[in-house]
């Protein structure tokens, strides 16, 4: 039986280790799971919001602070991932010696005291295999290797309007200034970007292309 394609991203206020997540997304096959934390701030009506621009089913969840929303997201992980033959994947969420995603989170988590959520599931990224399997050459002759740009030029990009940013970067000044809604959104099109071309690898490549590892702990409670 094949693995369910899960695909995940986070969105923070930064790169430093001081630096908090914002939002936590997954994409399943029926839709997209997003958490927001607002800092304390009132945020109403978040999901509504995501629902007008959002074709796909969608649901948000707000918390008040980082360590609720990790929280809750270890009890979605709990629930709807762990033992459920589900492949996580993300887009330069953690390679070799570098990534982004999941090496940021583990080190929030350990900050505020919130165990690993992700156990009992193998991971790949999708980075090296879009890259290496795929011609991301643009008809302007220039490589793509970020998110946007490979699914651009392989995908038919219908999420590409979605995102209300025209750099990740944008989503620490939404964050900033309140913007959860755009903030979710931008945040669901990547998600939904990543599983899009999560799938097109699993049509076009072998699996031995998928570097597959487990993201259980060596120890835990």
């Amino acid at each position: 039986m094949a693995l369910e394609l899960v695909a995940f991203d986070i969105e923070t206020t930064g790169f430093e280790v001081s630096d908090e997540v914002t939002v936590v997304g997954f994409a399943v096959p029926m839709g997209v799971r997003a958490f927001v934390q607002t800092d304390g701030r009132a945020a109403p009506d978040v999901e509504a919001a995501v629902r007008d621009r959002v074709e796909s089913h969608v649901q948000v969840s707000t918390h008040e602070s980082e360590r609720v929303l990790l929280e809750a997201v270890g009890a979605f992980a709990a629930d709807r991932l762990v033992g459920n033959d589900v492949l996580l994947v993300a887009f330069n969420g953690e390679l070799w010696r570098s990534g982004f995603d999941l090496p940021f989170l583990r080190t929030r988590l350990s900050r505020v005291g919130v165990e690993w959520p992700f156990r009992e599931m193998p991971y790949a990224d999708l980075l090296p295999v879009v890259t290496n399997r795929f011609n991301t050459t643009g008809d302007d002759g220039e490589s793509r290797s970020d998110l946007a740009g490979v699914y651009e030029v392989l995908c038919d990009g219908q999420y590409s309007d979605l995102d209300p940013f025209a750099d990740s970067a944008e989503a620490v000044t939404a964050y900033e200034d309140g913007r959860f809604g755009d903030l979710v959104v931008h945040n669901v099109a990547d998600v939904l970007r990543t599983r899009e071309l999560g799938l097109l690898s699993e049509r076009y490549c072998s699996k031995s292309d998928f570097k597959l590892k487990s993201l259980t702990p060596t120890r835990h409670e």
